[in-house]
């Protein structure tokens, strides 16, 4: 089954997004089911309200539950305050739904359930050979209480994984740290220049492997949504649902550019509080910065590395890929998916006889101290002395507004080169 609703140029109204969930509903045999949907944080763009006020307002009636988990992944929990916000609540319309709202543990081992493991020849198959060793598949035990499960929330260019959404909202969004930090380290090891917008990726295989140890039957509702806007919503099973919902992002969601820039300046939206979340706009915005150029992430209302992993990252800082590679016995004690952040961060680079050279600058021009950008290894710029009016007037710097949301890229660079680390 896969119905959907999707334009490049005219966005879908909520009456379209209600009457397409509505008669979705209606033919899938729910009378008397448990109902989980999972959906995304306070980090992603996605018409929440009126999808959840729309399935309960068609099941509340049938079902013997319908609550809602909340995909982390690492990220910070979420505040009953925040997740009232999210999906437009009030405490009063709270307290008279049946719902449960419940925040994923993945840092509580006691939460989750090993429900498989992928040997070590399977894993260098899927990765390429980029990696070969066993991983063991853990998620959030809860979702074993429910016969069906909804996937909710936005198909968009990813660094880790290429697209997100689909199967992404069980791994990472609900899963054990395991396996979070080992295909986080697989993207890092392809580079986030080579894999995000790309929709075959090695991490997208480690995902639908993963994904097909869990037995509950899933059901999509794949959006993409540009600038808090849905074009696209489709709904189903997770491969064609999520391939459609890709597709359509490709299309909206990625800006090809003719030549790149010397200096380009990335507003952080105020969605990413964190620079954990805030370096989308690196993410984003590395492909079009020239060899020597400086990328600049300005976000004067983030003061925080990670509200999670800022201890880890201080000792580590931000370097390229190579760095830890040709240190590995150094680091190699230090989770995984935090190597891959540094290295995303920091962006492409060598290390040779024991000398960095990152490709391009990345400096912070945010509420982070200058003392700390020195010490985690990237710049530092003040804030209050940028004019993004001077920047918007020169036609030799980029100034990209609500950075990290669109991927941008230079024309003719389509390619994932993931057979070698290269």
């Amino acid at each position: 089954m896969l119905i959907s609703a999707s334009s490049k140029t005219k966005p879908l109204d909520e009456s379209t997004i209600t009457d397409l969930i509505s008669g979705s509903l209606e033919k899938i045999d729910l009378k008397n089911k448990r109902i989980l949907m999972i959906v995304p944080d306070k980090t992603r763009h996605c018409p929440l309200p009126i999808i959840f006020k729309t399935i309960y307002r068609n099941l509340c009636h049938i079902v013997k539950k319908l609550d809602v988990m909340i995909a982390l992944g690492t990220h910070q929990p979420m505040s009953e305050d925040e997740i009232l916000k999210m999906f437009n609540l009030t405490r009063k319309e709270k307290a008279q739904i049946k719902t449960e709202f419940m925040n994923h543990a993945w840092d509580d081992p006691s939460a989750l359930a090993t429900i498989g493991k992928i040997d070590s020849g399977e894993v260098n198959r899927l990765t390429s050979g980029l990696l070969k060793e066993e991983v063991s598949v853990n998620i959030n035990k809860r979702i074993f209480e429910y016969d069906r499960i909804f996937i909710i929330g936005p198909t968009f260019p990813h660094e880790v994984a290429g697209f997100s959404g689909g199967y992404k909202y069980f791994f990472p969004g609900i899963a054990g740290q395991e396996i979070i930090h080992f295909f986080h380290w697989v993207g890092a090891l392809v580079t986030n220049v080579k894999i995000n917008g790309v929709k075959e990726t090695p991490v997208r295989k480690v995902i639908e492997k993963c994904a097909s140890f869990i037995n509950i039957p899933v059901t999509c509702f794949s959006l993409v949504v540009d600038h808090g806007t849905t074009f696209g919503l489709f709904i189903g099973d997770e491969p064609e649902t999520w391939s459609a919902a890709a597709d359509l992002s490709k299309k909206l969601q990625i800006v090809y550019l003719n030549k790149p820039y010397k200096r380009v300046l990335g507003i952080c939206p105020k969605i990413y509080d964190e620079l954990w979340t805030g370096a989308k706009v690196m993410y984003k915005l590395e492909s079009v910065v020239e060899n020597g150029g400086e990328l600049i992430i300005y976000a004067p209302h983030i003061k925080e590395i990670s509200f999670t992993h800022g201890k880890q990252i201080r000792e580590i800082g931000y370097h390229t890929r190579d760095y830890f590679l040709m240190q590995w016995d150094k680091f190699k004690k230090y989770p995984r998916g935090i190597l891959a952040h540094s290295t995303h961060v920091k962006g492409m680079g060598t290390y040779e006889n024991g000398v960095e050279k990152p490709r391009i600058k990345v400096t912070l021009a945010t509420g982070i101290p200058e003392s700390v950008c020195k010490k985690i290894n990237l710049g530092y710029l003040d804030p209050e002395e940028v004019s993004l009016h001077e920047w918007e007037k020169d036609n030799d710097n980029l100034l990209v507004q609500e950075a990290g949301i669109k991927l941008y890229k230079l024309k003719g660079d389509d390619s994932i080169g993931y057979n070698s680390i290269d």
